[in-house]
């Protein structure tokens, strides 16, 4: 990437905080479309303005000035049409404190709960709505209008007079602080993208694909319809209701199509000629890599949801097992079963063995297994991903300690997926729909989860697996389920019954245990059941004890027919 220089020098300027937010609520303070989503929450905002009202800095903004079209922009919750005009300030850095101030103090930014402050007269503080009006709690719009202030305090009667000193005082010092801002005037975007590189990179303050949106952001104009990192998660999770994957999972895999290390510089990304390898598809431009990633990005999920028994996002043991599924689809689309069969293998190696193989990162899992596959050679890439995991020993995880947002945790809930639990009121399995609706956004399998005893066990037993049920949807809650599996209803035979039962690793001997309350005895079966049905399996899944040989029709036969008599 060429750094260009600025024309002219920056400018530094103080804005008061009234003239800052009137330009942002009249469309001249812009934010890119490059830019992060907007991140704080209530809180976040509160300590800002409280940071405000003790005269604390609250840190310079970077706006870039610019001659801008007219337009309809976004800011926060705020819809505003912005007119064109000169040295429109575009938020190069800040756009959290910028969004917060236009819209907290705004009455329909402040509609929304994430800017819903008040301040509370009576103690001097900030805070969020309060469940209950009172006379003392006085919202950030009307404290910064003196006319509704006014006329707050008219309405508010003689409850409200004692606090009017202490508001006028509020209201001038939020009006009247004072935001020092830097100011670049330079039409050049490469000067902007380079900024915001070394301001944010640098310091780290943002992700690795929040950096490469940004370095490769485009023109404002189209911004909308064009592919990005999050809109690519979004789409792939409406595809296939996996989850949404976070951004820099999925511009790790764009990158792992694009070539073999994923962790790799990214600032010349799309300039074959300064990058430090050869390029896996010379002249790709950005849409394209993102187009492309998208479809091996999808392939490789479908493979997770259809061949490797891993449903959702949230029961995926590794994010860096997905990039390297995803350059393997990249560039072998239509694999053979047999390569298929050999990638599960693979994937299921590496989860219960995880990092260590490759020496407890991983990054370095990542790196390592994706250097594996090369293009135009799917039957060597898959049996060096075979070989890969030789090292790793044939492994259970311990049921002892069962949390959603582990490994193990996922390994377990993946075993159960596969048991197709069963509604034991209408005796049908859940479906992957099902499992979707109740996940939707989450990252882990939290709410598909419940405890059996919440209370009354020692702490040991209380994380055993035994102690969870699982019940991937949202129609039949956990409680009402275990509730119904107490008793076999009428409408039920015994076989049937048994089936459902036994998709909740459970079993009539248990049930009588329970019914006896003798828990103990009861968890330690199930403890034992779920043990084995995790190791059947791994051992269907990972095929330890099988022979990683390539699919026939890699071999050459030809060589074999050349073969003397009997040598074959």
């Amino acid at each position: 990437m060429t750094s260009a220089e600025l024309d002219t020098p920056p400018s530094a300027r103080v804005y008061e905080l009234d003239d800052l937010v009137q330009l942002a609520w009249t469309g001249r303070i812009r934010v890119p479309h490059f830019q992060r989503d907007f991140r704080w929450n209530t809180d976040d905002v509160i300590r800002l303005f409280d940071s405000i009202l003790r005269g604390y800095p609250i840190g310079n903004l970077l706006f870039w000035a610019r001659r801008s079209p007219e337009e309809q922009v976004t800011l926060g919750a705020l819809d505003i049409h912005a007119p064109e005009g000169d040295d429109i300030l575009w938020v190069v850095d800040g756009q959290q404190r910028v969004t917060s101030l236009a819209n907290a103090l705004h009455p329909d930014g402040a509609k929304d709960q994430t800017f819903a402050v008040y301040y509370d007269l009576a103690r001097s503080r900030f805070l969020s709505r309060p469940n209950l009006p009172e006379p003392q709690y006085l919202p950030l719009p009307v404290l910064f209008d003196l006319d509704k202030l006014l006329a707050w305090f008219h309405d508010a009667g003689p409850t409200g007079a004692e606090f009017f000193a202490e508001a006028r005082r509020v209201a001038k010092l939020l009006r009247q602080f004072k935001v020092p801002a830097t100011l670049v005037h330079q039409e050049d975007e490469a000067s902007l993208t380079e900024i915001f590189d070394r301001l944010n990179n640098y310091g780290k303050r943002l992700s690795r694909a929040e950096i490469f949106e940004a370095l490769f952001a485009g023109p404002e104009s189209g911004a909308i319809d064009r592919l990005s990192l999050p809109r690519i998660a979004q789409r792939t999770a409406a595809q296939t209701g996996f989850g949404t994957i976070d951004a820099d999972t999925v511009l790790h895999a764009v990158l792992a199509r694009r070539g073999p290390d994923p962790s790799r510089d990214i600032r010349s990304e799309f300039d074959d000629d300064s990058r430090r390898s050869a390029p896996e598809f010379p002249g790709e431009d950005q849409a394209t890599a993102y187009a492309e990633g998208e479809k091996a990005l999808v392939k490789a999920v479908r493979f997770l949801q259809n061949d490797a028994g891993v449903p959702h996002l949230s029961m995926l043991t590794y994010k860096a097992l997905l990039v390297v599924i995803t350059r393997f689809f990249a560039h072998f689309p239509d694999s053979q079963a047999r390569n298929i069969q050999l990638l599960r293998r693979t994937y299921w190696r590496a989860s219960t063995n995880g990092p260590a193989v490759f020496k407890g990162s991983f990054t370095g899992m990542s790196r390592a297994l994706s250097a594996l596959i090369v293009p135009g050679d799917e039957a060597g890439s898959v049996d060096r991903l075979a070989k890969s995991m030789q090292i790793a020993a044939p492994t259970v995880p311990n049921p002892r300690r069962f949390r959603t947002n582990e490994a193990t945790g996922k390994i377990i809930l993946c075993s159960w997926w596969d048991l197709q639990p069963r509604s034991p009121v209408t005796g049908a399995p859940f479906d992957e729909a099902q499992l979707t609706d109740l996940l939707a956004e989450q990252t882990t399998a939290a709410l598909a989860v419940r405890y059996l005893f919440p209370r009354g066990l020692d702490r040991g037993r209380q994380l055993w697996a035994a102690n969870r049920i699982f019940v991937p949807s949202g129609d039949e809650s956990a409680e009402t389920v275990w509730e119904a599996l107490a008793q076999q209803p009428l409408g039920f035979d015994d076989q049937a019954w048994e089936k459902i039962l036994g998709s909740y690793c459970l079993d009539r001997s248990m049930m009588h245990l329970l019914d006896e309350g003798r828990r103990e005895e009861f968890l330690a079966l199930r403890q034992a059941r779920i043990n084995a049905t995790m190791r059947d399996f791994l051992s269907k899944m990972a095929e330890w004890s099988h022979e990683d040989t390539p699919a026939l029709s890699s071999l050459d036969l030809d060589e074999l027919d050349d073969l003397p008599d009997g040598s074959a």
